[in-house]
């Protein structure tokens, strides 16, 4: 399986999306606490619609609980400070991607908690700061799942 970790999300449209992705391709998402809005909130419901019922979705105090309970095979951060691209690593079952807030994106002590080679970027052109979240996680989910063959059994 596949493990997206939100690290303390802001914007409760982004994670109603994920919800949606993420019960659609199997993976499990996990959001780290505090999150900037109430899971019940109508903004996250209108954008995951149905699935969260459907959605392999689990909160956590910290990202350290988060990892010592879901014990990842490896963690990739997605950052703008690296230019290691998310299509170079060859990806496992049981990775997990680690996206930061919104507005601010990972703080750099958890950045460089992770090897080198675990930190993956998104190319954007020149004097592009950032693209919206659900898309990042997107198009990384999307990459490790093809990957695996878009496997049933994530």
């Amino acid at each position: 399986m596949l493990h997206i970790i939100l690290y303390e999300p802001e914007i409760p449209q982004n994670t109603g999306a994920l919800i949606r992705l993420s019960a659609n391709m199997g993976a499990h998402l996990h959001l780290i606490k505090p999150y900037a809005f109430d899971l019940s909130e109508k903004k996250v419901r209108r954008a995951g619609l149905d699935y969260a019922e459907l959605a392999n979705l689990h909160e956590h105090d910290s990202l350290q609980a988060c990892l010592e309970t879901v014990q990842p095979n490896r963690v990739f951060a997605l950052t703008t400070k690296t230019t290691r691209y998310y299509t170079e690593p060859q990806f496992e079952n049981g990775d997990a991607f680690l996206f930061g807030p919104e507005s601010r994106g990972l703080p750099m002590e958890v950045i460089q908690s992770l090897p080198e080679e675990q930190r993956l970027t998104i190319p954007m052109m020149p004097g592009g700061r950032s693209l919206n979240l659900a898309n990042a996680v997107s198009v990384m989910a999307y990459e490790a799942w093809r990957q695996l063959g878009f496997s049933q059994s994530l």
